[in-house]
C-alpha cells in the first residue's frame, strides 16, 4: 500500500515524499548543468576556504564537473527517498528515508560551518522538519 493512497491521515509523510521529489528533479538538472560545464559551481554552495583553494579557472572547471556528477547521485538518492517516503510500511524504506534524512542535515550543517547564507539554513530547517515528521510517523514504515 501506498502512503498517497491515504493522503487525509498521511498528508506531512506525502509533503516530505515532494519536497524530496522536487529536491530529486532540482539535483538531477543541476548535476546536469555542472558535469556539462554550461555553468560553474555556485561558490555560494563551499566554504570560503574551499573556494580559496580553486585559485585557478581549470580547478574550477574539473571540481565543478566532478561536483556536477556527484549532485546528480545525490539525486537519484533523493528520488529513491521520496520513493522510500510514498511507499512506506516498510522497516527498510524507512531506514533508507531516516538515515538519507540524517546524511542530509550533516551536509547541511557543513556547508553552515564556515559560510552562513539563506540557502544551507532554509534546506537544514526542512530536514529537521522532515525528520521529525518521520520519526513521529514511523508506525507508517513499521
Amino acid at each position: 500500500m501506498w502512503i498517497i493512497n491515504d493522503f487525509n491521515n498521511n498528508y506531512l509523510v506525502i509533503l516530505c515524499g515532494i519536497f524530496y521529489s522536487i529536491l530529486c528533479i532540482f539535483s538531477i538538472v543541476t548535476g546536469l548543468i555542472y558535469a556539462s560545464g554550461k555553468k560553474k559551481l555556485n561558490p555560494i554552495e563551499l566554504s570560503d576556504k574551499f573556494v580559496a583553494k580553486l585559485d585557478s579557472e581549470d580547478k574550477l572547471i574539473k571540481f565543478t564537473k566532478k561536483m556536477g556528477i556527484i549532485t546528480i547521485i545525490v539525486g537519484i538518492i533523493q528520488g529513491l527517498t521520496s520513493l522510500s517516503i510514498f511507499k512506506g510500511y516498510s522497516t527498510i524504506l524507512y531506514i533508507v528515508s531516516i538515515s538519507f534524512t540524517l546524511f542530509s542535515i550533516l551536509s547541511a550543517s557543513i556547508k553552515l560551518k564556515n559560510k552562513i547564507n539563506m540557502f544551507p539554513i532554509i534546506k537544514l530547517i526542512f530536514y529537521i522538519i522532515i525528520l521529525v515528521v518521520l520519526i513521529i510517523n514511523n508506525s507508517l514504515f513499521i
